[in-house]
């Protein structure tokens, strides 16, 4: 993880880990109780300091005032050595209220307007508003308390030996969820090839794509490489060509590319909107393709839960700017198709402008000669795992 110091190591950096992200997620809350105690806000290192005794009592919940003072007492000893005596006794009196303030604070009630739902939930405003608008009250904020719950470590299991016990079983054949405490034990599976960390909703594109042994297929946005992996593993033999544009993520595809069994992965740098004649192949890769798997570059709206920042990052232009950027992409990806070939155009956003609006888009363009087969919308409050949205086309 980014930011988290190389020498933690083991359960230090695990709970690094926890309290960054923890901070992050419920970052709208925390600054929204900070601001009702403080005119000024303080400068970043001591505001870091209450930020993070703020997240350690919303794991608190107020239900043991024990367990509450020794994180404001943690806190301003904190803020002795890093800051002012001054600060410190700041922290000391602010801290005392936000142990107050979280614990007493209750959800929303029903019907709750969107700013009173963003305050809580720590969404931007405006992204919660888009989304009553478009999945109604109820499953927004079903929505909104999943964003807020961490996600489990979920791998998918490549091994015909039997799985390891600690291995949690999910209602998603191959897929289970990692037990804590058994961190040296997946980072020697996945040195080994034996496992691949991938949520659940990964399945669904390669579900739909159907691939089958001996095939040429095309993974057009492959980089980190998880889903070309499970393609070649889905296949056990054939060709998958992962295709991604060139740099750093390179290195990564190339990695995954080497876990593959059987089936042959070819990586190759460029750009799917430039012919397969201007990529740069590691060997000989075909023009056209059976099978053509584009997971669009997006703006991560299913997968919030995984991706904490994204929502702070977000921006009310994005989801047309991405969505102008998925069309052109899906265009190129179809010209990669043989006759009577499909193509897979999956992402992993929950809303329509960047789904089935660009598909809708295409097949009234320059898509004429497709016809859509299928298609899969996944929710997270609904399926339990990140939201994808799937679909099957085919050359007519």
């Amino acid at each position: 993880m980014e930011g988290v110091p190389p020498a933690l190591q083991g359960a230090e950096r695990a709970r690094c880990q926890r309290l960054v992200y923890g901070v992050v997620r419920h970052a709208g809350r925390l600054e929204a109780a900070l601001r009702r105690r403080v005119s000024h806000l303080p400068r970043f290192e001591t505001r870091a300091i209450l930020y993070l005794a703020g997240f350690e009592l919303l794991e608190e919940g107020g239900s043991d005032a024990g367990k509450a003072a020794r994180i404001v007492h943690h806190a301003v000893e904190q803020a002795k050595s890093r800051a002012s005596a001054a600060e410190a006794r700041l922290v000391n009196a602010v801290a005392r209220r936000l142990a107050e303030d979280l614990g007493a604070q209750l959800p929303p009630p029903e019907g709750a307007p969107a700013a009173q739902l963003a305050d809580y939930y720590s969404h931007p405003e405006w992204l919660v508003r888009r989304w009553l608008g478009r999945f109604g009250a109820g499953p927004t904020r079903a929505l909104l308390e999943w964003n807020q719950r961490p996600a489990p470590v979920h791998v998918r299991w490549r091994d015909p030996a039997e799985t390891p016990a600690w291995l949690k079983p999910t209602p998603w054949r191959d897929y289970f969820e990692v037990e804590h405490g058994h961190a040296a034990e997946l980072e020697g599976l996945l040195a080994a090839g034996r496992l691949y960390v991938q949520d659940p909703a990964t399945r669904l594109a390669a579900e739909l794509l159907g691939p089958r042994g001996g095939e040429d297929v095309l993974d057009a946005c492959a980089a980190p490489g998880g889903k070309a992996l499970l393609l070649a593993d889905a296949m056990g033999r054939g060709l998958v060509v992962a295709l991604d544009l060139p740099g750093e993520r390179q290195e990564r595809l190339r990695e995954n590319a080497a876990k593959a069994r059987g089936t042959r992965i070819v990586c190759a740098a460029g750009d799917v909107r430039r012919p397969p004649s201007r990529w740069r192949a590691e060997a000989p890769i075909p023009e056209a393709y059976a099978a053509v798997l584009l997971d669009a570059p997006c703006t991560n709206t299913g997968v919030m839960r995984h991706r904490v920042d994204v929502k702070w990052r977000l921006q009310e232009g994005d989801f047309g700017r991405h969505a102008g950027q998925q069309r052109a992409l899906l265009e190129a990806a179809a010209r990669c198709v043989a006759p009577g070939g499909r193509l897979v155009y999956s992402t992993c956003s929950i809303d329509p402008e960047e789904n089935e609006d660009v598909v809708e888009a295409f097949l009234s363009g320059e898509g004429k000669s497709f016809r859509l087969e299928a298609q899969r919308i996944a929710r997270p409050w609904e399926d339990g795992h990140d939201g994808a949205g799937v679909f099957r086309l085919r050359r007519v």
